[in-house]
């Protein structure tokens, strides 16, 4: 877990249990990608961040489709922005909250799943061909990872949520990880 002593509450929890899960209940010890995962899980809970792809009339793209859409029409860096994006969006629906992933016409949720994983997986791995500044964060090795390990970081995922909704349950609030 990275360093952070005068981070926020919020930032601690969210890096500090995804290190527990992934290193602790996984065995994935990936000090990197334990640390992008939490920086998700951070960004994610603003709603704006959910949908910060937008399209050229300055509305939300909501739909991955118009996601993989506009991606496609973007160039360089705003290519590896919005595919990572995709990437992010993908594995967040996937991981924390796969139920929410309704059927369309004729596709059933596992369908919408599906989609959803082969789609993050190809997004991150566009991202991380594209070449960017040295200091870019993430770097292409952690996008490369995250589209191999889709799946299971899609499960470490769930699991982070089953223990802060463990958490949570305790007293009927958060309870930090060092008072187990």
């Amino acid at each position: 877990m990275r360093d952070n002593p005068s981070g926020n509450t919020l930032e601690r929890f969210f890096h500090g249990l995804a290190e527990y899960v992934f290193q602790a209940q996984l065995g994935v010890a990936d000090p990197p990608l334990t640390d992008y995962l939490g920086g998700l899980l951070l960004r994610f809970v603003r709603w704006d961040a959910v949908h910060k792809v937008r399209g050229v009339n300055g509305r939300p793209i909501k739909y991955l489709g118009e996601m993989l859409v506009e991606a496609d029409a973007r160039i360089g860096e705003a290519r590896r922005e919005v595919h990572q994006h995709i990437g992010d969006f993908t594995l967040f629906w996937t991981g924390l909250y796969p139920e929410s992933l309704r059927g369309r016409r004729g596709h059933t949720v596992a369908d919408q799943y599906g989609d959803y994983c082969v789609h993050g997986k190809r997004a991150y791995l566009i991202a991380s061909s594209i070449e960017v500044d040295e200091q870019a964060s993430p770097s292409n090795e952690v996008l490369q990872r995250l589209a191999h390990q889709f799946e299971m970081c899609a499960y470490g995922l769930r699991e982070v949520r089953r223990e802060w909704e463990r958490r949570e349950g305790d007293e009927g609030r958060l309870q930090p990880l060092w008072t187990r």
